[in-house]
């Protein structure tokens, strides 16, 4: 894989796995990048964007779903330009997505959004070249949170898997950074009071339904779990305890801990890693 210059890294996030796969010879690809392309269907309650990175390689290529952190609250798909071009630059069709902020729209909203960006990205593959059989997610921070809950639902027939989910919005692999995976966790803070509508003692199943880590189930897809050791936001363990439940229930899952980094430099700096996030992709793709 291609050496990651210095300014790349102060921009990117991080991933990594094993097993088979490596990604074409001939990578890095130069990218085209199309800009504000709206994903949410008409009557959603706010318009929603994406901006598609596209590898120059034949089609059809994987592809993966990008979804940025922000407290559920706030901050832009722009903030993960760097790393949506880094990876489309190793084969895969990023799709770098909005969603809808709290506390303007309480959760679940943000991971409807989420599914109806799977379902966007299954109805256009022709049209940027995608794979649909090999789309994967990437997340960090309450971005993480959506794309894990996105994979750990889908199909599964529950609450949160209705009306806008299905077996198409499972991707077949998950990067996760910096994951908030057990919201009860917390002391009810003032971003989960808005996003869930209440302290968790006044909706203790809630804030439960709302954690990655009580979807867990031995049909998950991978996942690779990237997480600063320093964490003070969202607390190494979070990444700890989400891997030991994906193993304990037969899901492969790596754990990345990045060294004496809180939970913005692992943003920011994320090191070696980011290499190893787009093998991990490569590795778990279906043949």
């Amino acid at each position: 894989m291609r050496t990651v210059s210095f300014i790349t890294l102060l921009m990117v996030l991080s991933g990594c796995a094993t097993t088979a796969a490596e990604a074409p010879a001939n990578a890095p690809f130069d990218v085209t990048v199309t800009e504000s392309q709206r994903y949410s269907p008409g009557g959603w309650s706010k318009a929603l964007y994406a901006d598609i990175f596209q590898p120059d390689r034949p089609g059809p290529n994987p592809a993966v779903l990008m979804v940025h952190g922000g407290g559920w609250e706030g901050r832009h798909r722009s903030d993960m330009e760097a790393r949506a071009r880094q990876i489309a630059r190793a084969g895969f069709v990023v799709v770098n997505i909005d969603h809808r902020f709290a506390p303007a729209n309480r959760f679940p909203a943000q991971l409807h959004d989420v599914q109806q960006a799977m379902h966007w990205i299954h109805d256009n593959a022709g049209q940027y070249g995608i794979d649909p059989r090999r789309i994967s997610a990437y997340g960090y921070s309450s971005g993480a949170h959506l794309v894990s809950l996105l994979a750990l639902v889908a199909g599964q027939g529950g609450e949160l898997d209705t009306p806008y989910g299905g077996e198409k919005t499972r991707p077949v692999a998950v990067v996760a950074g910096g994951i908030p995976s057990d919201l009860t966790k917390f002391d009810s803070g003032r971003r989960l009071i808005q996003l869930l509508g209440g302290r968790e003692e006044e909706m203790p199943e809630r804030y439960r339904r709302a954690s990655p880590v009580f979807h867990v189930h031995d049909q998950a897809p991978p996942f690779f779990l990237f997480h600063g050791t320093l964490d003070g936001l969202v607390p190494f363990d979070h990444s700890e305890d989400f891997h030991q439940a994906l193993r304990d229930a037969g899901v492969t899952s790596e754990l990345y801990p990045v060294r004496m980094r809180g939970h913005f430099l692992t943003f920011l700096m994320a090191g070696g890693a980011t290499e190893e996030a787009i093998n991990f992709l490569y590795n778990h793709q279906p043949r």
